[in-house]
């Protein structure tokens, strides 16, 4: 019959096999790299994901190797043309030397911090040698390329490969960027003055030919006017002529119809003459002819 210290012996020796048993095992994720310490020093370094082996004093540090972000604080650079600039930019980078980046920096947040010392560094190097308009416009994928070049040559010796680097925004301080609008509102204004006096110039010309052209075409219009009433009554002093070489009689009579017919209108036929006027010869005798020409009944 066994004893009871020999159960207890052996439920403990069960337990301190199942306790060194699950503090000889570690797990590594496939989003990690998993260094092995021994009493604080690193022994191995196992990127391979799954279960693994280890010593039981020894203990393990999780480093993740996905690709992490670096959002960098806006900075100021001057440009070469010196001109100030105010860069908002950001990088990301990932742990390529597990071992080198925890005996380097220890910690993402460390590294974090000096990835940002440098890439302000590499930012001012960089733009410190192009123009303003180069970084806003020309070469700012180049300038992005040149600066993630020079980060990952620093960020080498940590243990970690920078993996791009891009400008978000960069723009003049709101002070520049004020007294820029201001000039670039006062050049377009004298601008709009320029073309407006242009355009008047050009409406006055306009306006000047056109005046031109109309007292020419208005003159043309009265010659040829004056030369068709010319002709006009060239041919109706013609007709008349013709007509009273054909029966004169005819011709003073259609001459003082028309003159009746002028002159005695509808609201007003007054007239100061004498009734033995040549205007009313034909008011007294249908042949037009005085009383004193109208011979004498036998």
């Amino acid at each position: 019959m066994r004893s009871p210290v020999t159960g207890i012996v052996t439920l403990l020796g069960l337990l301190l096999v199942v306790i060194v048993g699950y503090m000889s095992l570690f797990t590594v994720q496939q989003t990690e790299q998993t260094i092995v310490l021994q009493f604080g020093k690193p022994v191995d370094v196992v990127t391979a994901p799954g279960l693994h082996f280890k010593a039981p004093w020894n203990s393990v540090i999780n480093i993740d190797k996905r690709i992490l972000d670096l959002e960098n604080p806006s900075q100021e650079a001057i440009a070469s043309d010196q001109k100030r600039l105010v860069v908002d930019a950001f990088a990301r980078y990932r742990i390529k030397d597990a071992l080198r980046f925890y005996q380097s920096v220890g910690s993402i947040q460390a590294a974090n911090i000096q990835l940002t010392t440098l890439l302000n560094a590499a930012l001012r190097r960089v733009l410190g040698e192009v123009t303003f308009i180069n970084v806003v416009r020309d070469d700012r994928e180049k300038l992005m390329q040149r600066i993630r070049d020079q980060l990952d040559r620093e960020a080498d010796g940590y243990g970690i490969q920078v993996v791009d680097v891009r400008i978000r925004r960069a723009d003049l301080p709101e002070q520049n960027s004020q007294a820029v609008y201001l000039r670039m509102k006062t050049e377009r204004e004298r601008e709009a003055a320029e073309f407006r006096a242009q355009g008047g110039q050009k409406a006055q010309e306009i306006r000047s030919k056109a005046d031109r052209e109309a007292t020419v075409i208005i003159a043309e219009a009265n010659s040829q006017a004056d030369q068709t009433r010319g002709a006009g009554d060239a041919e109706r002093n013609r007709l008349f002529a013709e007509a009273y070489s054909k029966d004169a009689d005819f011709f003073y009579f259609y001459r003082s119809m028309t003159a009746y017919e002028n002159g005695l209108r509808a609201n007003d036929t007054r007239f100061l003459l004498r009734p033995e006027s040549d205007f009313f010869r034909y008011f007294g005798n249908p042949t037009g002819k005085k009383a004193a020409e109208t011979p004498a009944k036998p």
